[in-house]
């Protein structure tokens, strides 16, 4: 049955895809972006929620700066942790369902394996810490929240925002004609956003809650994932390996933080597609997407 859908950081590269996918399925879908709704307005909120009768809020907003989160974790916390206090009391007066996205990050990376729903959280940093704390507030005001973690989050949509993703890094970086180096010792697993936004619309059609894990699905290092994205792009730039004791961050970063989407699966839901094919999947999007741009 349709569903009235109210998606917060629609503009995001998750977002876009996730009110193409709903709106796909039938679902009347609201977009909403900061400027026409700051999450963190808690005067506005719930009396916006209630007045569109929203059914499910999905939250694809988040402050995602992870290095600058360590000289204001305020800022982090406030739109990370307190804005979703916010959305779970909303929805919990509204008995609307929540769906929030979290990260990878909330682990320390001392696993050798992909982490399961199971594994006990243990954040490095202020953006890490504000994300987790995200999730506790879900689950503290819900009862049936449904929380995903992710990881890496790639999807054409980067195009039209100003932080962009990690490929669009790399093609800047490729057309610079300067050596690149990117840290071989630190693995996730990679995650294209069309595909989230599929498997997202699958578990809240299934009428599935609780906490998943929606990665790429496939653990690589970040110097092997560059060296992905360029093969696929028939570049050759120069290319060099580094690591976190040479590639100090202000921040502190999970070595290992690849997600498990074993209990994803397990449900019947469509394994994600492998790394190589999304990203192929992502180059050609990319080339459609400039061909439109108006010069």
């Amino acid at each position: 049955m349709p569903k009235n859908i109210v998606i917060f950081g629609s503009a995001g590269q998750l977002g876009v895809e996730l009110v193409r996918e709903f709106t796909s399925r039938g679902h009347s879908v609201i977009g909403m972006t900061r400027a026409k709704l700051d999450i963190t307005d808690d005067s506005r909120l719930e009396k916006y929620l209630a007045g569109v009768s929203a059914e499910v809020v999905i939250n694809a907003a988040a402050y995602n700066m992870v290095d600058v989160a360590e000289q204001e974790p305020q800022a982090a916390f406030e739109v990370n942790a307190l804005a979703v206090r916010r959305l779970a009391v909303a929805c919990r007066q509204m008995d609307a369902l929540l769906v929030h996205f979290s990260t990878d990050y909330v682990f320390d990376g001392a696993s050798s394996r992909p982490y399961v729903e199971d594994d006990l959280p243990h954040p490095l940093g202020a953006y890490a810490v504000s994300k987790l704390a995200g999730e506790l507030y879900t689950r503290a005001y819900l009862e049936n929240p449904l929380v995903i973690r992710t990881s890496g989050v790639f999807g054409p949509g980067a195009l039209h925002t100003a932080r962009g993703n990690f490929i669009e890094l790399m093609l800047r970086l490729a057309a610079e004609s300067k050596a690149i180096r990117v840290v071989e010792d630190h693995v996730a697993s990679p995650t294209y956003a069309p595909a989230l936004a599929a498997r997202t619309a699958d578990l809240v059609e299934g009428d599935h809650r609780g906490l998943f894990h929606v990665g790429g699905g496939t653990p690589i290092s970040w110097f092997n994932y560059a060296r992905m994205i360029f093969e696929l792009a028939g570049l050759q730039p120069e290319l060099r390996a580094t690591n976190e004791r040479e590639h100090r961050t202000a921040a502190r970063r999970p070595r290992y933080s690849a997600l498990s989407n074993a209990k994803m699966e397990s449900l019947g839901l469509a394994p994600m597609p492998p790394l190589r094919e999304a990203v192929q999947g992502y180059l050609v999007a990319r080339k459609q997407l400039v061909s439109e741009t108006p010069a």
